[in-house]
C-alpha cells in the first residue's frame, strides 16, 4: 500500500461501529489505546489497617450468618416441641374422653324393652387379650344384673386358650346358673373350640350354625428341639439351674424319657379336669361316644348330634324366637383404645424378641 493512501486511511474520520463498544478505531489508534493500557499503573496496595477492616467484617458477616442459623434451628426445634406437646396431650385428653364415654356414655344405657344381653368372646383366650376372663365375668355380671335382659348370651367365637381364664369363666357361669334367675345361653359363630367350649359347657344351652366348628377338647403343648441344631453351629448351650429338673422344658436341650412321662401326666391331669367340666355342665345330654374326648374337633351338626350342642341356630335367629324381632344389647366392657394400642405394641415387641406371650405353655385351644 502506497503512503499516500496509509496516509488518508489515518485521517479518515471515525465512525460508529454498532457490532463493538464505542467508536470505531484504526490499527494505529487501537495499538496506542493496548499500549496506554499496559502502561497503566498498578492500584497501591491496601494498608494493614483497611485489611485488618476488611476481615473484622469478614468475620462479622460469618458470625451473623451463623447467628441466624442457630436462630433459625431453635425455632424449628421449638415449633416440633410444641407440635409433639399438642399432639400427646390431645393423645391423653382422647383417650379420657373415650373411657369416660365407655364408663359413662350412652352405651351403657339398658335399653327399655325386653333383649338379650350379650357378652362377646372373640379371639384367643388370655390375660392379655380382649378375651380375657376378667372382662368376660365383668359382662357376665352386667347382663345379669340388667332387669330388661331376658337372657344372658354368651356369643362365642374363638379357639381357645388359657386354662385358667377358661376355668374362671366356667366356674362364674356355673354360679349364676345355680344362683337362677334368667338363662344363660351360649352361641357358638365360627369357632367354639378348646378353652372357648370349656366356657360354653357351662351354659344352660348351647347353640351352634351348622359349619361351626366345636369341641377339640383337649390340651395341647407345643415346641421345638433345637440341640442338634446348635451342635451343627458349633454353639455351646449354658444354661445354670438349681434343681436337676428346673430346666426340662428347654428347647435346646433333650428331653429325657423320665421328663417325658411326668409331662404327659400334666397334660392328663388339665385334660381330665377339662372331661370332668364338661360332664358336669352337659350331664345326660352327651352321646356316650369317647372320641368325644379324643380332641377331635366337629362340625355344628355332628356336635348336635353328639349332645356337644342343644340346637341348631344363630344369635339373630335366637332373639326372633323370643320376642319376634332382633333385641340385642352388648355389656361387654369396652376396650380403652390407648390400652388395646399399648398392649398390642407390647405383644408384638415380645414376639420379636422371641419372648413368650402366653403366660402357661399348656393350652385348651386348637394348634
Amino acid at each position: 500500500m502506497s503512503d499516500d493512501k496509509r496516509h488518508d486511511d489515518d485521517k479518515r474520520p471515525e465512525r460508529e461501529d454498532r457490532w463493538t463498544e464505542g467508536p470505531q478505531l484504526t490499527p494505529e489508534q487501537a495499538r496506542e489505546v493496548r499500549q496506554a493500557k499496559s502502561e497503566k499503573p498498578a492500584p497501591p496496595p491496601e494498608s494493614a489497617e483497611v485489611l485488618r477492616e476488611r476481615q473484622r467484617l469478614a468475620q462479622q458477616e460469618m458470625l451473623d450468618r451463623w447467628i441466624g442459623g442457630v436462630l433459625t434451628e431453635q425455632r424449628r426445634s421449638r415449633r416440633w416441641k410444641l407440635f409433639f406437646r399438642f399432639f400427646f396431650a390431645a393423645l391423653i385428653l382422647a383417650s379420657l374422653a373415650t373411657s369416660f364415654y365407655s364408663l359413662f356414655g350412652a352405651g351403657t344405657r339398658e335399653p327399655e324393652r325386653q333383649h338379650l344381653g350379650v357378652v362377646t368372646v372373640r379371639g384367643v383366650i388370655d390375660g392379655e387379650s380382649p378375651a380375657s376372663a376378667e372382662r368376660i365375668i365383668e359382662g357376665l355380671n352386667r347382663a345379669w344384673d340388667a332387669d330388661n335382659a331376658a337372657a344372658v348370651v354368651l356369643h362365642i367365637d374363638s379357639p381357645g386358650g388359657s386354662p385358667v381364664q377358661s376355668q374362671r369363666v366356667y366356674q362364674e357361669i356355673m354360679r349364676l346358673r345355680e344362683e337362677g334367675g334368667k338363662p344363660i345361653i351360649a352361641v357358638i359363630e365360627d369357632v367354639g373350640a378348646s378353652g372357648a367350649y370349656y366356657m360354653a359347657a357351662a351354659a344352660d344351652e348351647i347353640i351352634a350354625a351348622p359349619a361351626s366348628l366345636v369341641g377339640s377338647i383337649g390340651v395341647i403343648f407345643a415346641s421345638f428341639g433345637f440341640e442338634e441344631a446348635i451342635d451343627n453351629l458349633g454353639i455351646e448351650r449354658r444354661i445354670y439351674v438349681s434343681g436337676e429338673n428346673k430346666g426340662f422344658l428347654d428347647p435346646f436341650s433333650p428331653v429325657r424319657p423320665e421328663e417325658r412321662e411326668f409331662w404327659q401326666t400334666v397334660m392328663d391331669t388339665t385334660h381330665g379336669q377339662f372331661i370332668e367340666a364338661v360332664r358336669q355342665g352337659r350331664g345326660d345330654r352327651l352321646v356316650e361316644d369317647e372320641r368325644i374326648f379324643s380332641g377331635l374337633i366337629w362340625s355344628g351338626q355332628q356336635a348336635y348330634e353328639l349332645g356337644l350342642v342343644d340346637g341348631i341356630g344363630s344369635l339373630d335367629a335366637l332373639s326372633r324366637e323370643l320376642f319376634g324381632e332382633v333385641r340385642l344389647h352388648d355389656y361387654t366392657p369396652r376396650l380403652d383404645p390407648f390400652e388395646r394400642l399399648t398392649r398390642q405394641f407390647g405383644r408384638v415387641a415380645a414376639e420379636w424378641m422371641g419372648v413368650p406371650s402366653s403366660r402357661s405353655p399348656v393350652r385348651y385351644q386348637l394348634p
